[in-house]
């Protein structure tokens, strides 16, 4: 087949969408993609650049499928930008000497930040916010200047707020100059610009509005930045974000059409003035106007790959809508904003001492709705937004007030966007459930719904609501209730058996699905050993023998060692321990040793041994608290700035012992370095000058999933405390098997209600969960320590109940080779 070719500059979001959706529309295979990416990184995620400070690891920022792995029609160049384009003969030449022939040419070039002319703007510590190269210098720049100096963010806007929350978390003391009379003046009115800056200004980030910035020079500090009034600020570093300008110099040097403005200039088609060249995203001006938010820019990618196959596809507008969260702070704007309608009335709703802000904007007979803003509590947008230019369906005040019935999905017509990002209408969603997207996930896939910002998520979880499909929460045939129902179940009525359970509650006689679920809610509200009486009965293999079974039915050792330490007297008598009984000795990546090829009857004398010598268990078979992993932290490294190594063994030693509904694993790193991969675990704690960053809900398994931070800038016993809530409140709530990181992600409100419910006590029960963690610490026991003490529980640890004292015939191992293994014993293999 002869192949058309397509090169695209630029390789933003934008440009990677078009990538995404010429492969996914061309399934004949008739053109072929180079993609010239000027960063020595692919496309990654710049809407949430702010969540590379603390991690500085790029490869979160990733977006999915970025490198077209296995995909012989894409060909990307990182770190090569296009120097020139040829239009008559459709070529394009590169920073590597290529010249790349075209038959279509699609302009992703994307912006640049905006530097306003001041005197000393070229300084060295000045920079921008728009890279992670730009976030890299920062970084440097503060590290020098040491925690607590001062840095300026010139501009007030979405980035620069934004930036000034870099700089929060990385330990410096943010200042941000905005020549507006407010923060965000393109998104707030006066009221919810005022609100704004005093929730800002509780966050320890001093702000200056209605100056500008009049010159950089010298300081004790490194620079000093004089304002327009005359006030000067000692800085370290100084950050420009007052705009972005289209990146539109290649197009212009081509002779293609550009705006007065800048940008280059596309009809709704997003074709140029050149019919074989397209423009996507912030540099394109579509008719005349630039976008500078993602979302209008995916849509001119879907349009220029509808084109380029044949299509006539144009571009159908943009929703300016904008719903983040800053800092911790809600902010939402959408549609006229700003009442510039003739005739508009403003519905006003501010409530300072709650620190929320509210605006409706309605047609004149107070029926239509125009627009609105939301500052501090934004959970209203998500139905409010699909209703911009339809009738309200009740009162204007009734929607934004707190005791007012707010309007459900269910309300809004088939046409109504839910999603801006993706431009997905209810039509489409509902469309999806219809032919059996079931869930939150199956919807994603069918529709693309929910998967750039996500603002979207709770209101296509009220269309699978009110769709008539019906998801079933039952723990499974035995019992009507989720696990979270039985685990209020349990805890408000006291009981302690799962037959006195499964009679008031239940049905049948159980099985293997719902007696574990139980064993572990037992556990995790009370104290008692887990093979105490009934509960015995209700464990798996792991928990029946307190150790984790291997593929010859031999068990494996792992005795506890917090924070990874070990004294040269325990790891002597682990040492004799493995060459008494014949063990396989593996050190784990939890920092701890396993010992491999126990038989069942052998747990009870290993375990006395080593409990003998001060080691418990490290409990590797159980749903809950595995290792906490840390790094040498500042007791031994350079570098490290805490003590990662007293921090980890605090907390596992707090948390041993905790049942939950999935196993649970902790990282503490000593300093940003990471070396203890503390992203990765379910709880992640990341030392800085100033204290902890705390980390939440990150795994690894089939699905790894990155944690995300919960809060910054903690001293040691908040750490405990949002810890102890996190956990609790996970225990209570998650889905059996259900690890924290799809927990989270099937969570309504997701972080920002987690965060709500740990950090601000949203539900009112943060005393209560710690209450319940205090239960536990107090009330923690070495589980094999209890076995030991416990004849009838000593009585379970043999291979055959009639003749105790005998060893399993079947296991058998292979000592031949470098390692020893297991050898399996089957049945004879006949001869053919």
């Amino acid at each position: 087949m002869s192949h058309k070719s397509v090169v695209v500059v630029g390789h933003g979001m934008v440009g990677h969408r078009f990538v995404e959706a010429l492969r996914a529309r061309d399934e004949a295979g008739q053109w072929r993609i180079t993609v010239l990416c000027g960063e020595a990184l692919p496309a990654y995620d710049r809407v949430g650049l702010s969540s590379y400070v603390g991690s500085w690891d790029a490869k979160e920022l990733a977006l999915a499928g970025n490198d077209y792995a296995g995909d012989a029609l894409v060909d990307l160049r990182t770190g090569v930008r296009a120097t020139a384009v040829d239009r008559d003969a459709r070529t394009v030449t590169t920073s590597g000497g290529d010249t790349l022939g075209y038959d279509a040419l699609v302009m992703a070039t994307g912006s640049y930040a905006f530097v306003p002319p001041v005197p000393g703007h070229d300084r060295p510590e000045c920079f921008v916010y728009r890279t992670i190269d730009d976030l890299d210098g920062i970084r440097a720049r503060a590290e020098q200047a040491g925690p607590g100096a001062v840095g300026v963010v010139v501009g007030g806007g979405l980035l620069g707020l934004e930036a000034a929350n870099a700089l929060r978390l990385m330990g410096m003391t943010p200042h941000v100059v905005e020549f507006a009379p407010r923060l965000m003046p393109l998104q707030v009115d006066e009221g919810g610009g005022a609100l704004l800056a005093r929730l800002v200004e509780g966050l320890g980030v001093t702000v200056h509005t209605g100056v500008g910035t009049a010159g950089i020079a010298d300081g004790p500090e490194g620079i000093s930045v004089e304002l327009s009034d005359g006030s000067v600020i000692d800085a370290a570093l100084l950050v420009f974000s007052a705009g972005i300008r289209p990146q539109d110099q290649l197009a212009r040097d081509a002779g293609l059409d550009v705006g007065p403005r800048g940008g280059i200039v596309t009809d709704l088609g997003c074709r140029t003035s050149d019919e074989a060249i397209y423009a996507v995203g912030e540099c394109a001006a579509v008719e005349g106007t630039c976008y500078g938010l993602v979302a209008p820019g995916y849509t001119t990618a879907e349009v220029v790959a509808d084109r380029i196959l044949g299509g006539a596809a144009e571009f159908p507008g943009a929703d300016l809508s904008t719903k983040l969260k800053l800092m911790g702070v809600d902010v939402a704007s959408f549609g006229d904003a700003h009442a510039e309608q003739p005739g508009a009335l403003e519905v006003v709703l501010s409530d300072a001492a709650k620190g929320t802000y509210a605006k409706l904007v309605v047609s004149d007979d107070a029926k239509t709705l125009l627009g609105g803003i939301l500052v501090g509590d934004a959970s209203p947008y998500s139905s409010l937004r699909p209703l911009v230019g339809r009738e309200l369906p009740g009162d204007p005040a009734a929607l934004i007030s707190p005791a007012g019935e707010k309007p459900g999905a269910g309300s809004l017509p088939d046409d109504a966007e839910v999603c801006s990002c993706n431009a997905v209408t209810k039509g489409a969603i509902c469309g999806a459930i219809a032919d059996g997207a079931c869930d939150i996930a199956a919807v994603k896939a069918c529709t693309n719904a929910g998967t750039t910002c996500g603002g979207c998520l709770p209101t296509v979880k009220q269309l699978l609501a009110s769709s008539g499909v019906v998801l079933s929460k039952a723990l499974c045939e035995h019992f009507e209730q989720s696990r979270a129902e039985l685990f209020q179940i349990v805890q408000a009525t006291g009981t302690r058996t799962f037959s006195a359970l499964i009679a008031k509650y239940g049905k049948g006689s159980g099985c293997d699905i719902c007696k574990p679920v139980v064993a572990s809610i037992l556990a995790s509200t009370d104290s008692d050993h887990i093979l105490h009486r009934q509960q015995a009965g209700l464990q798996d293999t792991n928990d029946h023998f307190l150790a984790n079974i291997q593929k010859n039915g031999t068990y494996s050792v792992v005795p506890r060692m917090p924070g990874g330490e070990c004294t040269p007297e325990q790891l002597i008598v682990i040492g004799e321990v493995a060459r008494d009984f014949g063990l396989y000795v593996k050190m784990t990546g939890g920092q701890r040793i396993d010992l491999f090829g126990a038989r069942v009857e052998q747990l009870p004398a290993i375990w006395r041994r080593l409990v003998d010598a001060g080691m418990e268990s490290g409990q590797a078979y159980g749903k809950s608290l595995r290792t906490v992993k840390s790094c040498v932290g500042s007791t031994w490294c350079r570098y490290g700035v805490q003590d990662s190594v007293g921090m980890a063994v605090d907390l596992e030693l707090r948390y041993r012992g905790l049942r939950s509904p999935h196993k649970l694993k902790f990282g503490v790193s000593g300093c940003a370095r990471e070396c203890a991969e503390a992203r990765g675990k379910d709880v992640g704690v990341i030392a800085t000058e100033s204290g902890w960053n705390l980390y939440v809900c990150g795994n690894g398994g089939q699905s790894p999933k990155h944690a995300q931070l919960l809060a910054g800038g903690l001293d040691d016993a908040t750490l405990r405390a949002y810890i102890d809530r996190f956990l609790m409140f996970y225990i209570r709530t998650a889905d059996r098997l259900q690890r924290t990181a799809p927990w989270l992600e099937a969570m309504e409100g997701g972080l920002d209600h987690l965060r709500a419910v740990v950090c601000d006590d949203s539900l009112g029960i943060a005393a209560e969960l710690e209450s319940a963690m205090a239960r536990h610490v107090e009330g923690y026991r070495d589980e094999w320590a209890g076995v030991l003490e416990d004849p009838e529980k000593l009585s379970r640890f043999v291979s055959f109940v009639n003749a105790p004292e005998e060893a399993d015939p079947t296991v058998v191992f292979d000592d031949s080779g470098a390692r020893k293994a297991p050898v399996l014993i089957g049945l004879p293999v006949m001869p053919i």
